[in-house]
């Protein structure tokens, strides 16, 4: 799509300058955002947008228009440079080059609150919301002015709400409500605020289906009352169901502008990587006789309901076998991975790996002992984010070499080890002396995987590898599962991602709550079947030798099923987690592209 204007303008990175030098930055005084009936029917103009941070360049002459009263995505692999592109149209961060238009208007957007006078609002991936406050406390936090903070801001939030359909009570408390109210109030404030464009940045992340198609609702009326919604995402089945336009980014530049009715989720992923995206293909058995890790009989003893968490949980995985774990969120999956990793000690029953009984160890001695982890929340659980990437490459592992020389931290060998994981893992960063918190999820991901793959492990256990990760990333992980497969490696995958659970695993077993209540068979189970089989709907058809299925029907709902970014919180090594479950988030959103329908051979990594 062509963006008009000529040229780009250079900005400047230092503060705005003084009177009568430059353009102005809009501010609360500046004239009122009423498009020029001569205007084009653009509501922003991004043109010849360029950052650069040291060591590396975010965005590199960008440009793309989004019209009013339309819903335009914004899709490219983690690290991309998406999110640093809308952080410089919210005023967050300043372009070093190019030209920002907003009703046909050049502006320079030195805050956010330049932007929210330009009528630019942001809703970001992790809310921000004060818990303890009300609806209407949180809404005119900084808005003061506007309708005050009484009478008049709830009618003002009311009328919002209803105009809308956000169904918002401006007089309830955040900490009762769900992830999906909570977004609706993210979005409220900014319309509260003026807004006429809003960006979305990664907005499905946190919801389940259900919440996932009210938001698109609400993203629809939105549009029918002339607003502009720039919708950040890289889940492509999602963004073909509501963009009415498709801008690709890719290495921090953009490649093509789509309309989705012309393409199809495999094209728009193959834009995003640059490459054909790798076709699997069937690969016989690796399984072994060899028992590398059983659990006997698990009773995890639930606290307050009388409920066990995890209910008579025998499995088995042998050398050379993937075990996916199907479930709805919340039956028991996290528990079933904090007793193995030895973060819970279980009521009852036995974890064995090989012929050692393993049920009283901790952590510490489990990882040694050769079980390497994925863990579920990789900002909680896997890494510490305001820690650079060699120290992250030692958590864990912290008493084994290349981290340790006898009883000391060996840094120079834990640097020249990070070195090697980012090389042979696609970590992309400019540095190892950068800290995590500034790599996206992927990259993220990438360093954890390559981290837990660096010991030799006998068993993995991966629990949703692939949650919060673009289609690159996730092939490059489905390609290391499928490698340390071949191996010989035990793998306890557990997903929410049933395609990914179909394509990467020997059996599947499903558990609900807290009980394996039936075994199936990759080659021949669906999708559909799963879904049946995880709530309850329907009786699983095992294989011979399948435990008998005595499920209920469970609480929750077949679409509850869904991958999802956490939310942020305290970092911690892996091996210290705190007792509690990770909270789960879920989805059914199957993957934009197939995973490994079997098990593929040598396919080429998608970068």
């Amino acid at each position: 799509m062509s963006v008009p204007g000529s040229g780009s303008r250079h900005f400047s990175p230092d503060p705005a300058p003084g009177p009568g030098r430059g353009v102005v930055a809009i501010t609360a005084a500046a004239p009122e955002r009423a498009a020029d009936p001569a205007a084009s029917d653009n509501a922003v103009e991004l043109e010849g947008i360029t950052k650069r941070f040291p060591g590396v360049v975010a965005n590199k002459d960008i440009s793309f228009a989004a019209r009013r009263g339309t819903v335009h995505a914004i899709v490219g692999e983690n690290g991309a440079g998406k999110s640093t592109l809308m952080k410089i149209l919210y005023g967050v961060q300043r372009p070093d080059e190019g030209t920002i238009r907003v009703d046909g208007r050049e502006v320079h957007l030195n805050s956010p609150s330049d932007a929210i006078d330009a009528g630019i609002g942001m809703v970001f991936q992790h809310f921000q919301l004060a818990d303890n406050f009300t609806v209407l406390e949180n809404v005119v936090l900084g808005a003061e002015k506007l309708h005050g903070i009484g009478d008049g801001a709830r009618r003002e939030i009311r009328r919002i709400s209803e105009a809308y359909g956000l169904d918002v009570d401006p007089d309830a408390l955040v900490e009762d409500l769900g992830v999906g109210a909570r977004q609706r109030i993210e979005i409220l404030k900014v319309l509260y605020r003026g807004a006429k464009v809003i960006i979305l940045d990664e907005p499905t992340a946190v919801l389940v289906p259900q919440e996932v198609d009210e938001l698109f609702d609400n993203l629809r009326e939105l549009k029918s009352e002339g607003l502009t919604v720039l919708f950040i995402s890289h889940k492509l089945d999602e963004v073909l169901s509501v963009a009415d336009t498709i801008t690709v980014i890719r290495r921090g530049t953009t490649v093509d502008t789509v309309d989705p009715a012309s393409v199809n989720a495999r094209q728009l992923a193959e834009l995003m990587v640059g490459a054909e995206l790798p076709t699997p293909q069937t690969e016989e058995s690796t399984v072994t006789d060899r028992v590398v890790l059983r659990t006997e009989d698990l009773v995890l003893a639930g606290v307050g309901d009388g409920r066990n968490v995890l209910d008579g949980i025998s499995l088995t995985i042998h050398a050379g076998e993937v075990l996916g774990i199907a479930g709805v969120e919340g039956n028991g999956q996290a528990e079933l991975v904090e007793v193995i990793m030895g973060m819970r000690e279980p009521t009852s029953g036995l974890v064995f790996l090989g012929d050692t009984d393993i049920s009283d160890w901790r952590t510490r001695e489990i990882r040694e002992a050769g079980v390497a982890y994925i863990p579920e929340d990789r900002t909680r659980h896997g890494l510490l984010l305001e820690a650079p990437l060699w120290e992250n490459r030692i958590l864990g592992h912290q008493t084994e070499e290349p981290n340790a020389k006898g009883f000391l931290i060996n840094a120079a060998g834990a640097k020249a080890d990070t070195e090697r994981i980012v090389k042979e893992y696609d970590v992309r960063t400019p540095s190892i002396f950068v800290t995590a918190g500034s790599l996206s999820g992927g990259n993220q991901q990438k360093l954890i995987v390559g981290r837990e793959m660096s010991h030799e492990p006998k068993v993995l256990v991966a629990s949703h590898p692939t949650r919060g990760v673009d289609v690159g990333a996730q092939a490059s992980i489905w390609d290391i599962i499928r490698k340390a497969r071949r191996d010989g490696l035990a793998v306890l995958l557990i997903s929410a991602d049933l395609e990914e659970l179909i394509g990467l695993s020997d059996t599947i077993q499903v558990l609900l709550r807290g009980r394996l209540t039936g075994t199936f068979d990759p080659d021949t189970v669906t999708a559909e079947d799963l879904g049946a089989a995880m709530t309850g709907a329907a009786a699983p058809a095992a294989h011979a030798g399948a435990p008998t299925s005595d499920a209920q029907t469970s609480d929750v709902q077949t679409s509850d099923v869904q991958t999802s970014d956490v939310q942020p919180s305290e970092a911690q090594p892996s091996d210290v987690q705190p007792s509690e479950a990770p909270a789960g988030d879920g989805s059914t959103a199957p993957p934009a592209v197939a995973p490994p329908t079997d098990h593929t051979g040598d396919a080429e990594e998608s970068r």
